[in-house]
């Protein structure tokens, strides 16, 4: 290991509901979709019309501010439907599988004697390069930007996320492919954290292996890239998650795109939580029916639930997702719930509350907020469980009120929105950091680029 990096500042949000260390394979879904709300600032524009045939691989649009920048189909079928908002924004796009998958078969290439420029071309054309984000924005990496170094994290600690040690067994191969791959598109190191030496990851050659540990949010790239090489103004870093890896490896040493993804089904909710083999886009009703729910009035959530979106059980796994999560609905109150001792619930006070007494106990929390909206209240609060050299406060502020020179100051180039999921959840105000933070991003984007 070469460096170990512990956490002290955070809050490990225990739940019911923690996902089986067993895999099933879902059932085939009918119908795949892309959402479009996925490629955060990305401006689509169509090759494939509606009603077309496409192949596993196959582009179905690009990026009109870098048109070579290709995003591709997770299976063969007919584009049946181009779902459009207002202005004729394209939404969502819906793909009707074929009984037999077909693939585009990619010319292969030497990963470990290949160029910067021939990594490069190989990743936008099979649209690989989806998968690559970059800070500061937290968007889609620029292809034309040479990043410092790139991270990746192996290591969960968000509430009912899929454990990475045990998806990524058998795949050290795909994930070695990838590296070798990457390493010719940065001059600086590629980091890779883990929990423990167990991990696949931490095996890999040709990276820098660092040992995390502590309470959420340990796990997040953002805390590991504050702690391991900061972003300072200028500089870009780019990230990747580790299935994403997977992907990447297999496509270069097959030649074919395998949109296939093993996600973790959680949550008090369901039944026989556990971990299922489908892929991107798919129904989720295809392997959540499977596992079977409890009870008729729940919330479904397209990720973890700090960070993830709300759907239903007819929508469709995210481009970027590793977990579906079902929590009970929050639709009813508690009768003077703000002023009689509290024991079912984590907070991050003592103020009636007494998570703090056991902080090993799950817990069974459902969606309601346990407060209004309301102006920031000054706790302090924030600082406990924000382990970044960054302050949350101030800077939550400055992206309010659109201060271009202070969000720069006080480090906006360095966070993400789910860096503030945590900070959100602990929030008296109900503020919403998330959205905040990425509102504070895009402008800041726009306005220097």
């Amino acid at each position: 290991m070469s460096k170990t990096i512990r956490i002290k500042k955070g809050l490990n949000i225990n739940l019911i509901g923690e996902a089986e260390k067993t895999t099933s394979k879902a059932v085939s879904s009918n119908v795949y979709a892309i959402n479009l709300d996925d490629f955060h600032g990305v401006t689509p524009k169509m090759l494939v019309k509606q009603g077309g045939e496409v192949k596993a691989g196959e582009p179905l649009f690009f990026n009109k501010e870098q048109e070579n920048m290709l995003f591709v189909s997770p299976v063969s079928g007919e584009l049946v439907e181009i779902v459009r908002g207002s202005r004729r924004k394209i939404l969502t796009l819906k793909i009707l599988a074929d009984k037999t998958q077909e693939f585009v078969q990619h010319k292969m290439f030497d990963v470990k004697e290949a160029d910067a420029e021939t990594v490069r071309a190989f990743l936008l054309k099979s649209g690989l390069w989806a998968f690559i984000k970059q800070r500061p924005y937290d968007i889609i990496a620029n292809p034309d930007a040479t990043p410092k170094a790139i991270f990746v994290s192996g290591l969960s600690t968000a509430p009912l996320a899929a454990d990475m040690d045990y998806v990524l067994q058998g795949k050290e191969a795909e994930l070695q492919a990838a590296v070798d791959a990457l390493s010719a598109l940065t001059p600086g190191k590629i980091h890779v954290s883990v929990g423990s030496n167990g991990s696949p990851l931490a095996q890999l050659s040709n990276v820098s292996v660092h040992s995390v540990s502590g309470p959420h949010p340990a796990g997040l790239v953002g805390t590991q890239i504050n702690k391991i090489d900061p972003i300072n103004k200028g500089e870009v870093v780019w990230t990747i998650t580790p299935q994403d890896l997977v992907i990447i490896g297999e496509t270069l040493l097959t030649g074919k795109f395998n949109a296939e993804r093993v996600i973790a089904l959680g949550g008090s909710v369901v039944k026989s939580p556990k971990y299922y083999t489908t892929k991107i886009g798919a129904e989720i009703s295809t392997f959540l029916y499977a596992a079977g729910v409890n009870q008729e009035k729940f919330r479904l959530i397209n990720g973890d639930v700090l960070t993830g979106s709300k759907t239903h059980p007819e929508g469709h796994l995210g481009y970027f997702n590793n977990a579906v999560t079902a929590i009970p609905e929050g639709d009813d109150y508690d009768f003077f719930g703000w002023n009689k001792p509290i024991f079912n619930k984590i907070s991050s006070t003592r103020a009636l509350t007494f998570s703090w007494l056991n902080p090993k106990k799950k817990y069974d929390l459902d969606t309601n907020t346990n407060g209004e909206h309301r102006a920031f209240v000054v706790t302090g609060k924030y600082e406990t469980v924000f382990p970044l050299d960054i302050y949350p406060l101030q800077l939550l502020k400055a992206c309010m009120v659109k201060d271009l020179d202070e969000m720069e100051q006080l480090g906006l180039y360095e966070v993400a929105p789910e860096d503030f999921a945590l900070t959100e959840f602990i929030c008296i105000s109900k503020q919403p950091h998330q959205q905040i933070i990425r509102e504070g991003l895009d402008l800041l984007h726009q306005e220097i680029g």
